[in-house]
């Protein structure tokens, strides 16, 4: 059992077009979260729908006190709307779900109760996916391999929406892009623990899915972002740096192995391209080099004016006659 158990829930729903997806789903939400032995409350984040949506929502917020509506003025993107729904989010626990029903709103007590158990992250997994094989299941298996590869983070499905975490460790996250599926990661480099959950899921019934195949490349560039961010963020000089001084000493190579074919080979060195390559990689050092310098520079700025730490303090015990958690943050 946890030393924190829940005390209240915050489920989070973004909704882009699903008015016809709306109904069934708050039906089977309300009355599976009217189970709970302690209160709840619905966000549903209108992510610029141009359907029925919104007047949906709005009748069911008129009719149950315990939703409430953020309504979008254009599209931003899931990301964007699940950020909305932490940030509104006031109850120790947040819950996410997806609006058109593939998620099923039944398997939210068994994230709560794995949750109780002392974790702070619970990631949904689709195990049985319904969805089409090549297009979604086995692009979705090779991104979420690459992902735990690189992030170090263990997970089988990093897509899937339904998820349940302690808002403490989702509160201080911003996110950008389609950077939702790697809040566990986020979560891991704040200490998380964090484990997973096979959920049910169903084969979508009304409308067509939000997500083509271009999503694959702004999956790998956002995991380029994470990537640095996990790595290089307390020290860009060492990438930038790390890579103008490679560049500097393949640039001192190539003009040695020019000089070479001159002496050797009797090969003048405006017959072949090295010294020009030879400079270009110089330059290229030197600007990269510059360039992690004025990185540097902006990570101070940025912890100075923010008044932040770079590190994260669990809990503090006998200070000032008490203990309790750090909300320091990176």
């Amino acid at each position: 059992m946890s030393e924190n158990p829940i005390s209240a829930l915050s489920v989070v729903v973004p909704v882009f077009n699903e008015e016809e997806s709306l109904p069934r789903l708050m039906e089977t939400l309300t009355s599976v979260l009217g189970t709970l032995p302690y209160p709840y409350e619905i966000i549903l984040v209108n992510d610029g729908s141009t359907d029925n949506s919104l007047a949906v929502m709005r009748a069911f917020g008129a009719t149950y006190p315990q939703v409430k509506v953020v309504d979008f003025r254009r599209n931003y993107g899931q990301t964007a709307a699940l950020m909305a729904g932490i940030d509104h989010a006031t109850n120790d626990v947040v819950v996410m779900i997806d609006a058109d029903l593939q998620n099923d709103p039944t398997d939210i007590p068994r994230l709560l109760a794995k949750l109780d158990e002392g974790y702070d992250v619970v990631s949904g997994w689709r195990k049985d996916r319904k969805d089409a094989q090549i297009r979604r299941n086995w692009i979705s298996r090779v991104a979420n391999r690459l992902i735990s590869r690189v992030s170090g983070v263990k997970l089988n499905d990093y897509g899937c929406t339904l998820k349940a975490y302690r808002r403490s460790v989702v509160s201080d996250i911003r996110l950008y892009g389609e950077m939702h599926r790697f809040i566990p990661i986020y979560a891991q480099w704040q200490g998380a623990r964090i484990t997973e959950l096979s959920v049910t899921h169903h084969a979508r019934e009304f409308g067509t899915s939000k997500y083509g195949l271009e999503r694959i490349f702004k999956v790998v560039l956002d995991l380029l972002v994470v990537v640095f961010l996990r790595r290089f963020f307390a020290k860009p000089i060492y990438l930038f740096g790390g890579f103008g001084i490679a560049s500097i000493i393949l640039s001192v190579v190539t003009i040695f192995l020019a000089i070479g074919l001159r002496l050797f080979l009797h090969i003048s060195l405006i017959q072949t391209p090295l010294p020009l390559l030879s400079a270009l990689l110089f330059l290229v050092g030197v600007m990269s080099i510059l360039l992690g310098l004025v990185a540097e520079m902006m990570v101070r700025t940025y912890y100075e004016s923010q008044g932040a730490r770079a590190y994260l303090v669990r809990e503090l015990i006998n200070f000032n006659g008490g203990s309790g958690p750090d909300t320091a943050s990176n």
